[in-house]
C-alpha cells in the first residue's frame, strides 16, 4: 500500500506513522489534540519481569515491547534530537507489610522464570531488606522488603511520541490537524474528510486512543473502547539526584518512578466510567499523594509542579484492539491498551504498520483482533 492516513498521533499512532514512513509509505497523521491524551499524561515502565498479570497475551506483548525498544531507542537516539526518556534503572518490587512480604517470592520466581525463558529486559533478580532498597531509593518509606529487578526501563511519553513524529517527518510524513471523519463509499472506507479536503488513501488507521469509537459508527462497526482517567503527579525534588533511582512498584498497583534530574512521577489513579471529564478531582489527586507518601515517605517535602490527566483506551478483556476491521479491506484498528500504552504503544504501532506492508508480524495477532467481542 502506498498511501496510508493515521488518526491520532499518540504513542500508537505515532509508532504507525514512524514504521510506514521508514518503510517508503506516503504516510499523514491528523490529530484533534484533544485535552487528556494518555501519551501526554504519563511517564511509563517497560519492565516484563515486574508485571504480575498472569494473562498470557499480556505477558507475551510485554516481552515483544521490549526487544523492540532495543532497536527503536538507539534508532531514535542516532537520527532525531528529541530525547525519549528511555534509560535502564532497574526496578523494586516493594512488599510494604507482612502479607505482601509473602507474596514477594511469587514475584521473584516469575521474573526468574520469564528471564529463563528468554525474555528480555528483566536481568538479575534478587531479594533485597530494607536498607539496601533505600539506598538505592532515598526516599523510600520503612518496608518489609523488595524484589529487585535490574533490567527494567522508564520511558518519557511526550519525549518517545515526538521522536517518532520527527523521525516519520524525515521521512516524508505530512501532519494534519484537526478533526477527521471516515469517506465511506459503497459501504467501503475510501480515506478521510480532514482540514475542508477529501483525502484518499490505500489504508487507514484509527489510533485514536479513548476516542477512536467515534469514528466508525456510520460503518455499523462498534469499537468497544471506553476512557479510563488517570491522574498523575509530576514532582521536583529539591537538592536530590533522582537520575538513577528505580522505578517502584507495588502490589496495589500504584507507582513511582523518576527522571533527571530531580523529576519524581506517581500515579495513577484508575478511573472507570469516568467518560471524558477533563477535570481535577480533590479525591482523585488525595489518592495518589496518598499512596505515594505510603510508598515513599520522603517525598512529602517535595514540589507538587503538576498533576496531568489523561483517558487511557481500556477495553473490555483489557488487551489492545490491533488489526484488519472485518469486511474493511482498507482499515485497521490500533488501540485499547488500557494503562499499558506506553509500555506497548510503540511495538503495536509496529506490528500494525507491518500488517499494512504485508511483512510477517512476530506473533500471532488473532487474540488482539477488532472483532473477538462480536
Amino acid at each position: 500500500m502506498d498511501r496510508v492516513i493515521v488518526i491520532g498521533e499518540g504513542i500508537v499512532g505515532a509508532s504507525v506513522a514512524f514504521h510506514l514512513s521508514r518503510s517508503g509509505v506516503s504516510v499523514k497523521t491528523v490529530d484533534s489534540q484533544r485535552d487528556g491524551r494518555a501519551t501526554s499524561a504519563g511517564a511509563g515502565i517497560v519492565s516484563p519481569g515486574g508485571t504480575t498479570s498472569t494473562v498470557p497475551e499480556t505477558n507475551l506483548l510485554m516481552a515483544e515491547a521490549f526487544a523492540h525498544y532495543e532497536w527503536l531507542i538507539p534508532y531514535l537516539r542516532e537520527h532525531v534530537s528529541a530525547d525519549t526518556g528511555f534509560d535502564v534503572v532497574g526496578e523494586l518490587f516493594v512488599a510494604l507489610d507482612d502479607r505482601e512480604l509473602r507474596m514477594l517470592d511469587d514475584v521473584r520466581s516469575v521474573a526468574e522464570q520469564r528471564r529463563n525463558e528468554g525474555v528480555r529486559g528483566i536481568g538479575d533478580v534478587e531479594m533485597v531488606d530494607p536498607r539496601s532498597a533505600q539506598e538505592m531509593f532515598p526516599a523510600l518509606s520503612d518496608i518489609a522488603g523488595a524484589v529487585h529487578i535490574s533490567g527494567a526501563a522508564r520511558i518519557d511519553g511526550r519525549g518517545l511520541r515526538q521522536a517518532m513524529l520527527d523521525a516519520a517527518s524525515a521521512h516524508g510524513l505530512e501532519r494534519i490537524e484537526g478533526d477527521a471523519t471516515l469517506l465511506v463509499e459503497n459501504g467501503s472506507v475510501r480515506g478521510v474528510i480532514a482540514d475542508g479536503r477529501r483525502i484518499e488513501a490505500d489504508a487507514v488507521v484509527l489510533a485514536g486512543g479513548a476516542w477512536t469509537g467515534e469514528l466508525t459508527g456510520e460503518l455499523g462497526f462498534d469499537v468497544p473502547v471506553e476512557p479510563q482517567r488517570g491522574q498523575i503527579a509530576h514532582l521536583t525534588v529539591p537538592n536530590n539526584e533522582t537520575t538513577n533511582w528505580p522505578i517502584l512498584a507495588t502490589f496495589a498497583r500504584n507507582y513511582i518512578l523518576t527522571f533527571p534530574t530531580n523529576r519524581v512521577v506517581a500515579g495513577a489513579t484508575r478511573e472507570d466510567g469516568s467518560g471524558f471529564d477533563y477535570r481535577l478531582t480533590a479525591g482523585g489527586v488525595h489518592e495518589v499523594l496518598d499512596a505515594a507518601f505510603a510508598l515513599a515517605n520522603g517525598l512529602r517535602s517535595a514540589t507538587l509542579e503538576d498533576v496531568r490527566i489523561g483517558f487511557r483506551p481500556k477495553s473490555p478483556d483489557g488487551l489492545p484492539i490491533l488489526g484488519q476491521v472485518p469486511g474493511q479491506e482498507r482499515l485497521f484498528l490500533a488501540t485499547g491498551h488500557g494503562p499499558a500504552g506506553l509500555s506497548l504503544g510503540a511495538h503495536s504501532g509496529a506490528m500494525v504498520a507491518d500488517l499494512i506492508l504485508g511483512n510477517n508480524v512476530a506473533i500471532d495477532l488473532s487474540p488482539y483482533r477488532p472483532d473477538r467481542f462480536t
